[in-house]
């Protein structure tokens, strides 16, 4: 047994000590403060925003406040990230390449490999912590998309959390994607919000500005000088498309024309801005199989018509994300810190092409994850026109659009060609950083998103430690570009660099980029390599690799003794695994007891007792009276989900199918009633068969219907009442969340066995719990 350790609580003190007051002479620790004159740094993290989206890339979109941003700073036009979110954003926070944090891919997953962890090491120190240490004010709003989505819920440890990872305050989303009229679940600092319904006029982009202002506010009524750090990290203009109105009524008819003639355009400006060489070609429409983009001029005026629509939703939502800028930077102006303000606005990675070739306006049936979906599933829900951008749609625009949004490269976010990895960045410090008069602030050389952190923390003064906590820290990948700022003919920091994501690869050195466009199932050889002078051909139009086979395999060999280095493999492959998660989320499939008041269950935690299975939900009443009325439980949202509820002395069972509304009227609901259960049987096709009853007697209930898989239901589950965004729109235009008058006992959820669709990683972890549990 070791001996106990006893600190001696005089040990260092700088002062003097006998036995009173008078006799000691007192010391006070100096107080950790950043550099004299330190700036303030603001990051503005856009997600899903393509290359030519803002108006200093070239977009019609207007963004007057990134426009004087741009005047006053810089652009850097050969700025890459990662296909993905998670890894983008811990590469972005830490400074290193994000297998090397355990982000080989997005924070869904846990297959049990170490670039698959899911967690920041605790020897691997945020900008945050670092800043934090050094005597700065760190703030961070919005998307997180850092925590597991297993590890989203109340009950977690939290390790991963901002406040964990050196934010003093945060307020926003944990997981990767919401609705912005309606979020599924808000958290303040380490506490999930629970919310029965939110303001008229809430909007999500303006919510999370306005607690970034306040938290500004706050910290300047309290400390006159102490800087901040600010991370503002949207998750506009991630699906599902939402926008205030408006803001879509000033793009109306902006988009008529298409998305051909728009690429033109907006490739025109970059060409006249510098961005590329004079001889740059805009390669053709997007034709890889499964990613194809057909000709505008080719759709029947219906589809043009619709696919406008989406677009101008999408455009709105830019637009509101620079007006919210603007908000922000004003308020730094009243202070008169503006211009002492390092701001930084940029994208996590390219514009996406999940919408598939005609998009959606039900996200979660497109967005469904499953190899194998059956013949009559449905991936886009007819909706009103009118509705498309608003709180009752899920939309995603066609990937036609999102090609136009990477003007001028090829294919979308998850691909390592150019289309994934190339995004806008515009960078302003107008007390520090000082242009030549003839210097427009265009930057070409190539910087990779592993360099925003030594970047910022040279720029502010701080050193990141060697160590913390008494442990030494792992080294930084990423290499500061401040001498690329200050001088546009200074060479590029960052001459070499690797990338992963879903099997797709890349390696560039130089000027030269080798580049994969994998397909799923088929082998990781050289013979899927690409090659191409990036130089001459940012484009990424013609292909050396047959000209270069010596390079091809220099390079080739140079990322696989990277991919070994930094932990990329295990790569994935068609064996399911990716789908595979730990024993730990074998207590999820447990059969589960809510008590009225609980509040909201988290969505992840929800899915687990329902996802590709049969379940049975069953509602005791403490006491049911003939006229109490109100949503008994609800589970998910306008997107997909289920709800029981109580109205006019009837039972009802409404089922939300990706947009489809099923309302049956399953009876009396008598004085008296003990219990209502809901069973759901899995079924071939992806379908369950529900049947309700009420004391034991079983009553009508709906046709067969497709299962909600994938992201579906977005919101989580409620006990007697059906928060902010409604299963049933019909319900909360009469009711609102329409909270049950009377007392419920308990709501008894039993997950039951896989159905015969059920992937079989899947299925095998599902049975496994089980049997643990038995």
């Amino acid at each position: 047994m070791g001996t106990p350790h006893r600190r001696d609580p005089y040990a260092g003190f700088a002062g003097h000590i006998r036995r009173t007051f008078a006799e000691s002479r007192p010391a006070w620790p100096e107080p950790v403060r950043p550099p004299a004159g330190a700036p303030n740094v603001v990051v503005v993290l856009v997600d899903d925003m393509g290359y030519s989206d803002i108006g200093p890339f070239g977009s019609e979109i207007g963004t007057p406040v990134l426009d004087r941003l741009a005047e006053r700073g810089v652009r850097l036009t050969n700025y890459h990230t990662m296909p993905l979110c998670s890894p983008a954003r811990a590469a972005l926070l830490t400074g290193l390449n994000p297998h090397r944090v355990g982000y080989a891919t997005v924070a869904n997953s846990d297959p049990g490999f170490p670039g698959y962890g899911m967690e920041i090491a605790d020897d691997i120190p945020t900008l945050a912590q670092t800043l934090h240490d050094a005597g700065y004010a760190t703030y961070a709003v919005g998307k997180w998309h850092l925590a597991r989505d297993s590890s989203s819920n109340a009950a977690d440890n939290r390790r991963n959390w901002p406040l964990q990872k050196g934010f003093d305050q945060y307020y926003g989303v944990l997981e990767g994607l919401t609705s912005l009229f309606h979020p599924h679940q808000l958290v303040r600092d380490n506490s999930p919000l629970d919310i029965d319904e939110l303001p008229d006029g809430y909007y999500y982009t303006d919510d999370i500005t306005d607690q970034a202002i306040a938290m500004v506010k706050s910290l300047r009524a309290h400390d006159a000088d102490k800087p901040f750090f600010l991370y503002l990290a949207h998750n506009a203009v991630h699906a599902p498309l939402q926008a205030r109105p408006e803001d879509l009524a000033r793009q109306r008819g902006r988009y008529d024309g298409g998305w051909d003639e728009l690429r033109e355009r907006r490739f025109a400006r970059q060409l006249a801005d510098g961005f590329f060489p004079a001889d740059t070609g805009l390669p053709p429409r997007n034709q890889e199989e499964g990613e194809d983009v057909g000709p505008w001029d080719e759709l029947p005026p219906d589809q043009r018509r619709l696919h406008a629509r989406y677009m101008e939703v999408y455009a709105a939502m830019v637009d509101n994300i620079d007006q919210n800028l603007g908000r922000l930077l004003g308020t730094l102006e009243a202070l008169g810190e503006l211009d002492n303000t390092v701001v930084v606005f940029t994208s996590d990675n390219g514009g996406s092409g999940e919408g598939g070739a005609e998009g959606t306006r039900s996200y979660f049936s497109r967005f469904a994850h499953h190899p194998r979906l059956p013949g009559d599933w449905v991936a886009d829900v007819d909706r009103d026109p009118e509705l498309i951008g608003g709180p009752r749609s899920t939309v995603h625009y066609p990937r036609g659009w999102a090609m136009a949004s990477n003007t001028p490269f090829r294919l979308y976010k998850r691909h390592t060609y150019a289309g994934g990895v190339r995004v806008p960045f515009v960078l302003s410090w107008p007390a520090g950083l000082h242009r030549a008069p003839d210097d427009d602030g265009v930057r070409t050389q190539y910087q990779y998103v592993t360099d925003l952190a030594p970047t910022l923390l040279e720029l502010t003064g701080v050193r990141r430690p060697a160590e913390r906590a008494g442990r030494p820290v792992q080294e930084e990948d990423g290499v500061s570009f401040v001498p690329v700022l200050a001088d546009r003919a200074a060479v590029s920091t960052h001459p070499e660099q690797y990338c992963e994501m879903t099997g797709n690869r890349s390696y560039y050195r130089d000027g030269h980029k080798l580049v994969t466009l994998h397909r799923p199932g088929t082998p990781y050889d050289d013979s899927e390599w690409a090659l191409y002078d990036i130089r001459a051909d940012p484009t990424e139009r013609h292909d050396l690799a047959a000209d270069r086979p010596e390079l091809v395999k220099e390079l080739s060999q140079a990322w696989e003794r990277a991919a070994w280095r930094d932990g990329v493999f295990p790569l994935p492959d068609p064996s399911g695994a990716l789908a595979r998660r730990g024993p730990a989320e074998d207590r999820l499939v447990r059969p589960l007891t809510l008590l009225p008041g609980t509040p909201e269950l988290e969505r992840y935690r929800s899915s687990r007792l329902i996802a590709f299975r049969s379940f049975a939900l069953t509602v005791e009443f403490a006491c049911h009276r003939a006229a109490d009325r109100g949503v008994l439980v609800s589970h998910g949202d306008q997107g997909g989900g289920y709800s029981l509820y109580a109205e006019n002395g009837r039972l009802w069972f409404a089922y939300n199918e990706y947009g489809r509304l099923h309302t049956t009227d399953a009876g009396p609901l008598p004085a008296g009633t003990r219990a209502v259960e809901l069973t759901a049987t899995a079924e071939a096709g992806l379908r369950w068969r529900f049947t309700v009853s009420v004391d034991g007697e079983r009553r009508a209930a709906p046709p067969s219907v497709h299962q909600l898989i994938g992201m579906a239901p977005f919101q989580g589950i409620s006990i007697g009442v059906d928060r902010k965004s409604p299963v049933s729109w019909p319900v909360y235009e009469r009711h609102g969340t329409f909270r049950y008058t009377g007392a419920l006992h308990v709501v008894g959820y039993t997950p039951g066995e896989p159905g015969p669709d059920a992937p079989a990683v899947i299925t095998a972890a599902l049975r496994e719990a089980a049997a643990a549990y038995e």
